[in-house]
């Protein structure tokens, strides 16, 4: 019990929940360091913080509220912008083609992500990614449901409009010798 200062409480709270958490925080940065500040950060939080733990909500709930203003004091303490994975090349035309496809419809939908506000961006994350209900963001983000709800409405609506944009061609001089 980490309550009870239990370290292999701790630590096997934090192999169960590191992926969950990178997976959740790759989507605000994609800084290798920024996220694994954020996660250390987390577990330390969980870790002197555990008996304020009231089971209001699930304890998923409470983990994922801590990383999400563990990840927002991270991003302010540093300088850093988003970076962009480097994905190793697969071996086959196939894979290598399945791959660009995978990596060109991550590109067009974290393009699109990045221009909702954070706060949009987060729920939208939280809701569809991670399948918690408005009243469990609105634990997380310290907010109310009516704010999550006019976050998600607002933030669907941007999609409607830039995902297409963002899927056309771009535009650009034409090369045919005129």
């Amino acid at each position: 019990m980490i309550i009870a200062r239990d370290r292999s409480a701790l630590q096997e709270l934090y192999y169960s929940y590191h992926p969950r958490l990178s997976r959740f925080l790759s989507r605000t940065t994609q800084r290798k360091e920024i996220i694994d500040e954020a996660i250390n950060d987390t577990f330390w939080v969980i870790w002197n913080s555990a008996g304020s733990f009231r089971g209001h909500s699930r304890i998923s709930t409470w983990i994922m509220g801590i990383a999400y203003r563990c990840t927002l004091k991270a991003l302010r303490r540093s300088d850093y912008g988003v970076a962009v994975d480097d994905l190793s090349p697969l071996a086959s035309d196939e894979g290598a083609r399945r791959q660009q496809d995978a990596q060109d419809l991550h590109d067009w939908i974290d393009e699109a992500m990045q221009r909702l506000s954070p706060e949009q961006s987060t729920s939208i994350e939280l809701a569809y990614y991670h399948g918690y209900s408005c009243t469990e963001i609105a634990d997380i983000m310290r907010c109310n449901s009516a704010t999550v709800k006019s976050r998600l409405l607002r933030a669907r609506q941007k999609l409607r409009v830039l995902l297409p944009r963002l899927g056309e061609p771009a535009a650009g001089p034409h090369l045919d010798g005129a």
